[in-house]
């Protein structure tokens, strides 16, 4: 039993080389008895379990994982039925017209076909780029073929969320252009207006002054005038009268 307990304690590893210290703390070495030989293998094959128990406390937490990318096409998706399809398969069928359109979603550069082939009684799904085959699906009947078509318009409809906006952007500028074309030629017309009228003011003014100089010169000259014609006319009486002076008085019969 002795021996037992001592070889444990040297395959405990640990645990034996901390006997080692505590007795060498102690002073002197002197033979273990039977009893405290059977506490110390005790407390030795106690020691590994608390040990590891204080590694894995003190062990750090590993750090969380990155998410990986979510996949083009979800499992849940290729669960029900579908699978992927061969490209160069469907660009063959299409080019024998094997292929059947039953839904057709196209989104600017990006299309969604649901195909039929009535030959093998399959349905093929498959995504295009400006007319390209992308990725195709294949399903072996219509409604995993329907679910495949729906997530492949969801991912058109996301991947085309730019063009979607530099469209609605683009078209945004160009009435905003015209609109600021529109108020400069406003503008234009009407700063084109104000300087029309004030030139006109200023010949109206002007002429008005010309006017009113004109009427004051020509009423100076009708006063002299009518002065002129007073006198010639008071000379034209006077004279009458030195005339008639010479006139012989006559009777009357």
């Amino acid at each position: 039993m002795k021996n037992l307990l001592n070889r444990r304690s040297v395959l405990a590893g640990p645990s034996h080389l901390v006997q080692v210290a505590r007795e060498s703390t102690g002073g002197a070495a002197s033979p273990p008895s039977d009893d405290s030989s059977e506490a110390s293998a005790a407390a030795d094959a106690a020691i590994p379990s608390a040990a590891i128990m204080s590694a894995r406390a003190e062990t750090p937490p590993r750090p969380v994982t990155t998410l990986r990318p979510v996949p083009a096409v979800p499992t849940q998706v290729i669960g029900r039925g579908v699978q992927i399809a061969d490209t160069a398969d469907i660009e063959w069928l299409t080019e024998e017209d094997a292929l059947t359109p039953f839904r057709v979603f196209r989104s600017f550069s990006y299309s969604v076909s649901l195909l039929f082939h009535a030959k093998e009684l399959a349905y093929y799904v498959a995504l295009y780029q400006d007319g390209s085959l992308w990725r195709a699906l294949k399903a072996a009947d219509l409604e995993a073929a329907e679910s495949a078509f729906h997530h492949f318009e969801d991912q058109a409809t996301r991947l085309s969320d730019g063009e979607t906006r530099r469209a609605q952007l683009e078209a945004h500028n160009e009435h905003l252009a015209r609109l600021i074309a529109r108020s400069e030629a406003q503008a234009e017309r009407l700063r084109s207006d104000l300087q029309r009228r004030g030139v006109q003011e200023q010949a109206v003014s002007t002429r008005q002054n010309q006017t009113r100089k004109d009427v004051s010169q020509l009423e100076a000259q009708r006063v002299a005038a009518q002065a002129h014609l007073n006198k010639a006319h008071r000379q034209i009486h006077q004279l009458n009268l030195t005339s008639n002076e010479w006139i012989p008085h006559l009777p009357n019969r």
